[in-house]
């Protein structure tokens, strides 16, 4: 593990991204991911990727400034074309962002992959990390779940086109708008959900901040015919994974709905924001971010002091 005197936050307590002290009053962060396509259109999928990728430097609290793609491509195999159109998809992502993509690195490969290494800045006082939530808050998720169901339902040849648009427009979108709500109404902890699950992510908040979170399984919010797929087992292979890796860490109470249960473990891509704010503000946050296009927003449980698990589901 490094260390250094301006390194602000680095690869401990399940960080989002690394936040670096360019001086007193200007911090970057930096991130970088990348997968496989997710869907068929090469452009969506790029957008999808860049999306995702520009997540972390939202969930810190930061904006996107530069972006550098990453690429792995069988141009030796394939259209040259497709790859054009992937990196137009993340070009127009990136640009929405107010990022400017500034170059990349491309390998030869048996399988596309793409994503991005995105450096953001941010001010001392307006980085959000998972450490601070607190007793009292509440917490807020800025996304609908299911994107894991939804794309293994797709590879499948299972999916209804309306339930994959919805998937898609969810994964397209910025996490700007949660991000911008949480800064106006002073959230305390931010993250974003992705591969590990609600669950995950939300056990790791819990442990950086050392705090119980409380998630209540009937306010979660659910992308259109979601609950469908569940029902007819399109999981995710990490869906066993997420659950097995949280199950020491979390208490279930009630009898819930074992396909409500299942979604905290679904892996997402390009998932919302999981907000801890002071309850006075949270509806303030939710407001402000369904105005500015985060629909899905809406509180979904509690902070309390730390209990015996970091993690406690109410079915």
């Amino acid at each position: 593990m490094f260390s250094n005197d301006r390194l602000v936050v680095g690869v401990d307590n399940f960080s989002d991204a690394g936040v670096f002290r360019l001086r007193d009053d200007l911090l970057i962060v930096q991130s970088v991911d990348f997968f496989p396509p997710l869907v068929d259109d090469p452009f969506i999928f790029g957008q999808i990727a860049a999306a995702n990728s520009m997540s972390d430097v939202f969930a810190m609290g930061g904006k996107p400034t530069t972006a550098l793609n990453i690429v792995s491509f069988p141009d030796d195999e394939l259209d040259l074309g497709i790859l054009s159109d992937i990196l137009k998809g993340g070009s127009e992502c990136a640009r929405h962002a107010g990022a400017v993509i500034i170059g990349g690195h491309t390998v030869r490969d048996t399988e596309i992959k793409y994503g991005q290494a995105v450096t953001g800045v941010v001010s001392p006082n307006d980085l959000l990390t998972n450490q601070e939530a607190t007793p009292g808050d509440v917490l807020i998720l800025t996304k609908g779940l299911g994107t894991g169901y939804v794309t293994t339902a797709f590879k499948a040849n299972k999916c209804p086109t309306a339930t994959l648009d919805a998937a898609i427009a969810s994964m397209v979108q910025l996490n700007h708008a949660g991000a911008q709500a949480a800064k106006n109404a002073g959230a305390h902890a931010s993250t974003d959900v992705t591969g590990f699950g609600l669950a995950g992510h939300s056990t790791e908040m819990a442990q950086a901040s050392n705090v119980t979170l409380v998630i209540e399984l009937d306010q979660l919010p659910i992308l259109p015919g979601v609950l469908a797929l569940a029902e007819s087992g399109h999981q995710t292979r990490a869906t066993k994974t997420n659950q097995s890796h949280t199950a020491p860490l979390t208490r279930i109470e009630g009898q819930p709905s074992m396909v409500l249960l299942e979604l905290i473990y679904d892996a997402q891509t390009s998932g919302g924001l999981l907000l801890s704010t002071p309850k006075k503000n949270a509806d303030k946050l939710v407001k402000q971010a369904k105005m500015d296009g985060a629909d899905a927003a809406c509180v979904i449980g509690c902070v309390t002091e730390k209990q015996d698990v970091p993690l406690v589901i109410n079915g």
